[in-house]
């Protein structure tokens, strides 16, 4: 199997489409009440749909970014806020976190070749 998409919940179709493509995603889809984006690298894809209302939880998306100090930074000129700057985490990644406009928690890191293949990797 491989992963086809995230769907993420939102508040405002027309804020978040437009938060989505300020971040540099393209949209392939978009309706009154979803939209869907592709990366411009690689073949993954994640959609919004619109609610009523959220819920809190506990929920990451994780987008990898090569140079992730200098997208942080690209980011941060377009008025993007982030919760956390690029910081080195003891497995191995680079993160920053910020949240699209209904409160879902994005992480933006690097991790290369410890995304599959930390030091810790299981053999199974």
């Amino acid at each position: 199997m491989d992963l086809n998409q995230i769907t993420l919940p939102c508040l405002n179709i027309d804020v978040t489409i437009e938060f989505f493509r300020k971040m540099g995603f393209r949209a392939i889809v978009v309706d009154e009440h979803y939209a869907r984006f592709e990366s411009l690298e690689g073949d993954a894809t994640f959609s919004i749909h619109k609610v009523e209302k959220t819920h809190e939880t506990n929920v990451i998306i994780y987008f990898e970014c090569k140079n992730l100090d200098a997208k942080v930074s690209e980011l941060t000129e377009k008025g993007f806020q982030f919760e956390s700057q690029v910081t080195d985490q003891p497995w191995l990644w680079r993160e920053a976190m910020l949240r699209d406009p209904s409160g879902n928690q994005i992480c933006l890191y690097y991790a290369g070749e410890n995304r599959k293949n930390p030091p810790w990797r299981t053999k199974d």
